[in-house]
């Protein structure tokens, strides 16, 4: 019979790299994750790295409140008579990606072309980009749309999702593509009109760019842009981006 000290030297003769530890798929994975995430973030406090995470989390606030102003303040070909800068850094950061970059140029003025939607449509041949229409009413409020391609006489409704509506009163909203229906533009030598929906246009003008009118449509769930529902067209500007 061999002693008690005699068996303790007896096992050490089995090499080490001879055991394996088993362990379940879930166990397997809680190590790695462990491994992961403490050993790799200690690696990284000894040779002072910093994550993407954590330069995000200590500086993205400061970041993008550096870069805002100046991603969001288009160049202008010429001033705007309606618009204030606030408001165009407003308008620009809910502009479709692909205008963001590009000076804004006034395809159409009433100040300029007169009040007529035949010089409108006039202005708007060899554009090719999104125009943002701007209306200032006779009660001072400033409303309007985005349309997502230049305005043209159309046998029905044109336009795509980018298309919305605006208006600064009684503060900035703007009111995006629903979903519910794709009445989204339509022009003809008589008016020109967005939304629509249970027959009422979410904004409409008429054929001398004076008299228009503006209800809560389906298109854009928007409500009433103007005061009132019917109004008179002080001045209006469209802007393309190019």
């Amino acid at each position: 019979m061999f002693s008690s000290r005699r068996v303790k030297e007896e096992k050490p003769l089995t090499p080490k790299y001879t055991y394996a530890v088993v362990v379940s798929l879930a166990e397997y994975h809680r190590r790695i994750d462990a491994l992961n995430s403490e050993d790799l973030r200690a690696l990284c406090k000894r040779l002072q790295i910093s994550t993407k995470e954590e330069v995000n989390s200590k500086h993205g606030t400061s970041i993008k409140t550096d870069l805002e102003p100046e991603t969001f303040r288009p160049n202008l070909s010429e001033p705007s008579d309606l618009l204030l800068p606030d408001q165009i850094e407003k308008l620009a950061k809910n502009l479709p990606p692909r205008t963001i970059g590009y000076p804004w140029t006034l395809a159409f003025g009433t100040s300029k072309h007169g009040m007529s939607i035949k010089s409108l449509y006039r202005a708007m041949q060899g554009q090719d980009t999104p125009v943002l229409l701007v209306i200032k009413d006779s009660d001072g409020g400033i409303f309007g749309a985005l349309a997502s391609e230049p305005f043209k006489v159309s046998d029905g409704f044109y336009g795509t999702g980018e298309t919305f509506l605006f208006s600064f009163y009684p503060e900035f909203e703007v009111f995006k593509w629903t979903g519910d229906n794709m009445f989204f533009i339509k022009g003809d030598m008589d008016s020109l009109a967005f939304g629509g929906g249970e027959g009422e246009f979410g904004l409409w003008l008429d054929g001398d760019l004076y008299h228009g009118r503006s209800h809560s449509c389906k298109t854009f769930g928007n409500p009433m842009l103007s005061r009132k529902e019917d109004f008179y067209v002080q001045d209006i500007e469209i802007w393309s981006f190019e």
